[in-house]
């Protein structure tokens, strides 16, 4: 349903050095307990062709457990950078504590990051969605619906012609 489908061939001649990270907030607790895994796969399958950087937005769900995946992965393979990109300095304004920390501790582990605008506005995440995609040569996307900003994010990716790996198709 959410899947571009790509001939092995297309697959493997396709240059990728920048990958971007798209996914719901909320994750089912059986694609969880899965995710860490499936995500490594596809992680070092891309590494393996050449991805050196990896985006995330710094939401929670996905973007958390992915971005903590490649700082894991950072350790096996240090060629590997982890960016930031972050709609607004106080995203964080609503979130249980828990997610706080672990969001400082993606933060201060990260290569590099930066926040679009200094507060929250309407508009602002679909702003980062749109700087994530920007620039990348594929989308490791977790998506099982067809709206929200996932689903923006996903749809902008294909039509800007990156390879879309939904993982979520991998964990059923």
């Amino acid at each position: 349903m959410f899947r571009k489908e790509l001939e092995s061939t297309d697959k493997k001649e396709k240059s990728v050095t920048t990958v971007c990270f798209t996914g719901h907030r909320r994750i089912a607790y059986g694609d969880a307990v899965k995710l860490p895994a499936l995500l490594e796969e596809v992680l070092v399958d891309l590494i393996n062709r050449g991805a050196t950087v990896f985006r995330a937005g710094g939401a929670i769900g996905f973007d958390t457990v992915a971005a903590l995946k490649v700082l894991e992965l950072r350790e096996r393979y240090p060629h590997i950078r982890l960016e930031l990109i972050l709609p607004c300095r106080n995203q964080t304004e609503r979130w249980e504590e828990t997610a706080v920390r672990t969001y400082y501790y993606i933060l201060n582990q990260a290569d590099s990051y930066r926040f679009l605008f200094d507060a929250y506005f309407d508009g602002c995440m679909l702003e980062r969605d749109r700087r994530l995609v920007e620039g990348s040569d594929v989308c490791v996307a977790f998506c099982n619906r067809s709206r929200g900003g996932t689903a923006y994010t996903f749809a902008l990716a294909l039509r800007s012609g990156l390879e879309v790996i939904n993982v979520c198709d991998l964990a059923t």
